[in-house]
């Protein structure tokens, strides 16, 4: 095996074995490995890769597998620990692969078993460099930009796309290889092992692996691996020295599959060692080798398009006729990545850097999904996920996009349940977002998108069950029993309604009642409420059987109204703020809690109570006398006598500005409760002037926090009211209204937008406007 690499002189076969050195992921070398392989006609083929992949190899020809792809393997008791293998169409693997497939050549894996590796507890065959080793070691040099510094270049990208993507295919079909097994020969002379200390126990596999295919196959064998490891295959070694460096190596019991992999996930960017800065890009030189940057700014224009932005044909014939120039005038054989990227800013951008953003995401990173054989070895809980995926015509797709689903269509409540079960199983496949704004239950918006790491978590989750189904009850009754928090089990009921689990919920009820009736802190019992109520609330729109849920509930509420006051009481500024959110949710979920009975009378009694205690901060009272009045359980005038009160001249005005806060602070629609209730902002001014000034520098960072929540237009208003003068306020007896305020209602100009509202809820507009209007609007509009 020592010598040089064997020629070709005049075509016919290889005579030795034919070392085929390549750069992964280069659209070049995966043309340089099918014009070798159709020159050579090679007895097997060998590929780097884990042997465990062998019995997959066929796969690769498959009508339905679609590259990019990448080979899983993961420890059998183990999937987290796992490595992936990736393949685009201009892998030069996938292309050696593929050649021996089509004409029924053996083909093979033959790196180091991927059961060392993952033993060794460091998943290196998961990712690699650019010279072709698949390991991950620190310091270690780069081969690409060795070669591109040695031939006076400072950007190994661009010297790569001259020396190989950009060069013809005339000539003899192996002197690509023999060039670079010199290349790397003098950069292994130079560097060892160039940071890779264990690419020695990778290449003794190799080697024992050719030697056994060459035993087999005869000596005509072709090999296709990182040009790093060339020189490493080509010398020769004892058997014994090899097998001495395997002996003893830990492994594990492994599993292996095809699974989608993305361009994206391909790119350097993601963290991929062995990626490329632009997977897009190489994909269309691969597939368009005529034409290439006519075709790319077909594209480019095609998009800018899509997006809104006007592309002439013209522009696109004056951005490759400048492009081109560009390359000439550099010195480049063609157009690459560059010259035609400086062409598009320059004539379809407008010079603008941001459409090229757009781009550089979309075109030369780019969203593409493979796709792998609905047969395909799989573990049972990835086979029924397709097979859902395929029922609910939900595909998994790398590009994110939004998902707007009606709870009430059996489709989409099933698509819901799914994408709610798989978050329960650690399957972000779907991340719930803020939908449009709708007056029922019955929406839910998602945000989807498909990342090639997630069928990793699908394999460690098929330990739960082989269903999505069996999986997520089983992992919601594991999590309830192993919860230590309240709040922890009610998310987890939550979690098991949006999902359907109806045989995990009567397990997960049961913990919650266990652990509430354990659990005296009143806090950790407000923050488990809200959670139960929502639950409780749209358990209805998913038919689910809440009976059980609904006493755990009302329970927890009784408990919370007991506790809440005395925990109110004596509390610091921090702990004030914490208990007022706290409040703030507790008031909202008993506001779901199913019927009206004494839990809601209860509820008010309580906040009644928190009002009217003088030991109880500011912020918690104010907010407390908010709620009341929003829910319209204040007598008129009570607030402003409230405020009267707490703002008097004998409250201290750090409690006075709490109080402030609690009222009117935040995003509660304060500002349009002062602006419109022209006593109560009276009321606040004039306290506010009245504030001493050696205490209004300790109050003034909380009433800045209390005014700044309002919007902009609502603290214009205020102010223009508050200029005006204490008449404006409402301060002075018998005074006139402020500007833009009447004494009494003007029914006739009330009645003046009857006919647009008629217009706008397509109701009878015959009818005769009158003082009546406003309560026949209120009936057209529910």
């Amino acid at each position: 095996m020592e010598g040089p690499l064997p020629r070709l002189p005049g075509g016919g076969r290889v005579t030795g074995p034919l070392l085929l050195g390549v750069r992964h992921h280069g659209p070049g070398s995966a043309r340089a490995v099918q014009a070798a392989l159709e020159a050579a006609e090679p007895s097997a083929v060998l590929v780097e890769g884990p042997p465990e992949g062998d019995v997959l190899l066929p796969l690769a020809a498959a009508e339905g597998m679609r590259p990019p792809v990448a080979l899983l393997v993961h420890a059998a008791n183990d999937p987290g620990r796992s490595a992936f293998w990736p393949f685009a169409a201009f892998s030069p693997e996938w292309v050696a692969i593929r050649w021996a497939l089509a004409r029924g050549v053996p083909v093979r894996f033959v790196d180091l078993p991927a059961a060392h590796v993952l033993a060794a507890d460091e998943a290196e065959g998961a990712e690699g460099d650019d010279g072709g080793s698949h390991g991950r070691e620190a310091a270690r040099i780069d081969p690409l930009r060795a070669l591109a510094h040695v031939a006076g270049h400072d950007d190994p990208e661009r010297w790569w796309e001259d020396a190989v993507e950009h060069r013809g295919g005339a000539g003899d079909p192996l002197a690509p290889f023999a060039a670079l097994a010199e290349a790397m020969s003098a950069l292994r002379e130079a560097h060892g092992d160039g940071g890779r200390p264990r690419d020695a126990v990778r290449e003794a596999h190799m080697r024992l692996s050719l030697r056994a295919a060459r035993r087999e196959f005869g000596d005509p064998v072709a090999v296709v691996c990182g040009a790093w490891h060339v020189p490493a295959l080509a010398r020769t070694v004892p058997v014994g020295a090899d097998r001495a460096l395997l002996k003893g190596l830990p492994k594990v019991r492994t599993e292996a599959g095809w699974v989608p992999w993305t361009h994206r996930r391909l790119a350097r960017a993601s963290g991929y060692g062995a990626g490329v800065t632009s997977p897009g890009w190489y994909g269309h030189l691969f597939t368009a080798p005529d034409r290439p940057v006519e075709r790319w700014m077909t594209q480019v224009a095609g998009l800018l398009r899509e997006e809104g932005r006007h592309v002439s044909p013209a522009e696109v014939i004056e951005a490759v006729r400048l492009a081109d120039a560009l390359a000439a005038v550099r010195g480049r054989p063609l157009a690459g990545l560059g010259e035609t990227t400086d062409a598009i800013r320059a004539v379809m951008c407008d010079g603008s850097d941001l459409p090229l953003r757009l781009v550089a995401d979309r075109l030369v990173v780019g969203d593409v999904l493979g796709e792998v054989p609905e047969d395909a070895p799989a573990v049972p809980l990835q086979r029924d996920l397709a097979r859902l995926q395929r029922r609910l015509r939900l595909r998994p797709e790398a590009a994110e996009r939004t998902l707007e689903l009606d709870l009430r269509r059996d489709n989409d409540a099933a698509r819901s349940r799914l994408l709610h079960r798989l978050r329960l199983l650690g399957v972000e496949w779907g991340e719930p977002a803020a939908g449009r704004v709708n007056t029922g239950t019955f929406r839910e918006t998602w945000s989807v998108r498909w990342r090639p790491e997630l069928s990793v978590k699908v394999a460690e989750a098929g330990v739960w069950g082989t269903t999505v189904g069996e999986a997520a009850s089983a992992r919601a009754a594991a999590l309830a029993r192993a919860a230590t928090t309240l709040h922890q089990v009610a998310e987890l009921v939550e979690q098991c309604l949006l999902g359907g689990l109806v045989d995990a919920l009567p397990v997960v009820v049961s913990a919650l009642a266990d652990r509430a009736a354990l659990d005296s802190d009143v806090g950790r019992l407000a923050d488990a409420l809200p959670a139960l109520a929502r639950s409780l609330r749209y358990g209805d729109v998913r038919a689910t059987d809440t009976a059980a849920l609904a006493r755990a509930a009302t329970g927890i509420a009784e408990r919370v109204c007991v506790g809440l006051p005395p925990a109110c009481t004596g509390l610091g500024a921090e702990a004030a703020a914490a208990m007022r959110t706290r409040i703030d949710t507790v008031h909202t979920a008993v506001g779901l809690l199913p019927g009206e009975g004494g839990t809601t009378g209860r509820w008010r009694t309580v906040l009644r109570g928190l009002a009217a205690r003088d030991t109880v901060p500011g912020e918690i009272r104010g907010r407390a006398f908010r709620l009341l009045l929003d829910g319209g359980h204040l007598a008129e005038g009570e607030a402003a006598r409230a405020m009267e009160l707490a703002l008097s001249p004998a409250a201290l005005p750090a409690e006075a500005a709490g109080w402030i806060e609690g009222f009117a602070g935040g995003a509660s629609g304060g500002g349009l409760l002062l602006l419109h209730d022209e006593r109560l902002l009276a009321l606040v001014d004039g306290w506010l002037t009245s504030v001493p000034p050696d205490a209004f520098t300790a109050v003034l960072p909380l009433l800045r926090r209390t005014f700044a929540a309002y919007e902009a237009g609502v603290r214009r208003a205020l102010g223009e009211l508050v200029g005006r003068g204490p008449a404006a306020l409402g301060r002075i007896p018998g005074a006139l209204p402020p500007d833009g305020f009447g004494t009494s209602t003007d029914a006739d100009r009330a009645d003046a937008v009857l006919p647009v509202l008629h217009l706008l809820l397509g109701t009878d507009r015959t009818a005769a406007p009158t003082g009546a209007g406003h309560h026949e609007h209120a009936e057209a509009t529910g």
